[in-house]
């Protein structure tokens, strides 16, 4: 008899073993089933101004990765802006062509150097910052472009 309640007591803690992992994957995955990451990119367009990753202006940016980003978070990317026509220009910073469209509900892109003029030749740094909104819903991946004109004054 004192076999049989060892066996019994054994299997019951066995039992308990394996109900808690249960227990805890599921919760484990109700925990990152919840969680999102965006894959996101962005093509740049430059009229009037040259838009580069370095101040020597030397590499051209063409594209920004903005990388795997949560809802509710933000991230920042400082761009090089070069006046590269003949005279001074008002830099202003737009978004087109989203994909999805729905996309554009969720998600802002900003800049510091909204309506800042820029000399012929000059180079300003830029911080561009891309955030995306803690009540997105129903988008993995998507695509933008960023527009970076200069205005003639």
């Amino acid at each position: 008899m004192a076999v049989q309640f060892g066996h019994r007591f054994l299997a019951t803690i066995a039992l308990a073993i394996v109900v808690l992992g249960v227990m805890v994957a599921l919760s484990a995955y109700g925990v990152l089933s919840n969680s999102k990451s965006l894959q996101s990119y962005g093509s740049v367009k430059a009229v009037n101004v040259g838009v580069y990753w370095d101040s020597g202006c030397t590499n051209t940016t063409s594209t920004v990765d903005w990388g795997m980003l949560s809802p509710g978070t933000s991230k920042n990317v400082t761009l090089y802006v070069r006046n590269e026509g003949n005279t001074a220009v008002k830099l202003s910073l737009t978004t087109q062509n989203w994909n999805p469209l729905s996309a554009s509900n969720y998600m802002r892109l900003s800049w510091n150097r909204e309506a800042q003029t820029v000399n012929l030749g000059s180079v300003l740094n830029a911080t561009l910052t891309f955030s995306v909104l803690s009540n997105v819903t129903g988008i993995t991946n998507f695509s933008f472009d960023i527009v970076i004109a200069g205005t003639e004054q």
